[in-house]
């Protein structure tokens, strides 16, 4: 079987991102024809067609996103290449992080410490859904991706999880509530708990189970910062890691009122196994 040729991949791939063949011709310093015979000899070695016309414009077909997709990971670890041999031996100042949206701020700014007060290193900071960051990891957009939601590791990624950490999850509540037997509090007062999509929540409920308490649930909140937030507006006793309100505890506007028993949140690490990884995540890893 005759090699890709990727020449034919990169034109392919500026006119799937420019949208427009003859702009991308022009950019090129190509005619129209010769790209358009480039393209086509792409398809004609794929077996698909990639794009389909409608009207003027060039739209991507099943097979031509798919192949943008892999096109896209390509290019990016060239250009990657590219930089890292140029800079071989010097550090490199940029770090750029994903972090799941719901996660802790507080732990974020922990893990980020190390390097917080560098001068000669730069943050690019990103916050979404694990199938959004996992996926930009995945075409070398991010360095790393922080979560509390260990990856399922599949023969295609090659994914590396590191845990950070292992942080007991409380009650919490503000000065007023008077600390008493977990079963009590339970009873007494209305909690605000993670949504039933949380490790953190099932565990909750299979705790409860056992000490046959039903709760009253103020809040299913899928987001810490929310949680913090309803929490110190005293809708509740919140189900959460103290380092979620670890400013408030300090300084004594929430408290710690009962550990659960048995439930903790684990943090990670996620990155890609690379062969030349980005020398700042060693730090922070390790620091973490």
């Amino acid at each position: 079987m005759a090699a890709l040729n990727y020449n034919h991949l990169r034109y392919f791939w500026a006119v799937a991102h420019d949208g427009n063949l003859t702009r991308t011709a022009e950019k090129l310093n190509l005619s129209q024809s010769a790209l358009s015979v480039q393209i086509r000899k792409l398809e004609d070695r794929l077996g698909h067609d990639l794009f389909e016309r409608r009207g003027r414009q060039l739209h991507l077909t099943e097979a031509g996103r798919i192949v943008l997709d892999h096109a896209d990971a390509i290019f990016a670890t060239g250009d990657e290449l590219l930089d890292t041999l140029r800079n071989a031996g010097q550090t490199r100042r940029a770090i750029r992080i994903g972090a799941l949206a719901t996660l802790s701020r507080n732990f974020q700014l922990q893990f980020l410490q190390p390097i917080l007060d560098r001068q000669d290193v730069e943050l690019d900071l990103h916050s979404g859904s694990q199938r959004e960051l996992l996926a930009a990891l995945a075409a070398l957009q991010l360095d790393v991706v922080l979560t509390n939601q260990q990856p399922a590791r599949d023969g295609v990624t090659q994914l590396m999880s590191y845990k950070l950490a292992e942080q007991q999850v409380s009650l919490i509540g503000d000065q007023s509530y008077e600390k008493a037997p977990l079963e009590t509090l339970l009873v007494e007062h209305p909690v605000i708990l993670p949504t039933r999509a949380s490790s953190i929540r099932q565990d909750f409920d299979a705790l409860t189970e056992r000490l046959d308490v039903r709760p009253n649930i103020a809040a299913e909140v899928d987001d810490m910062a929310m949680m913090r937030l309803l929490v110190r507006e005293r809708v509740g006793l919140a189900v959460m890691p103290p380092i979620v309100v670890k400013d408030e505890l300090v300084q004594g506007d929430l408290a710690e009122l009962s550990p659960l028993p048995g439930i903790y949140e684990n943090f990670y690490a996620v990155t890609l196994d690379r062969q030349f990884p980005n020398p700042i995540l060693k730090e922070l890893i390790q620091g973490g």
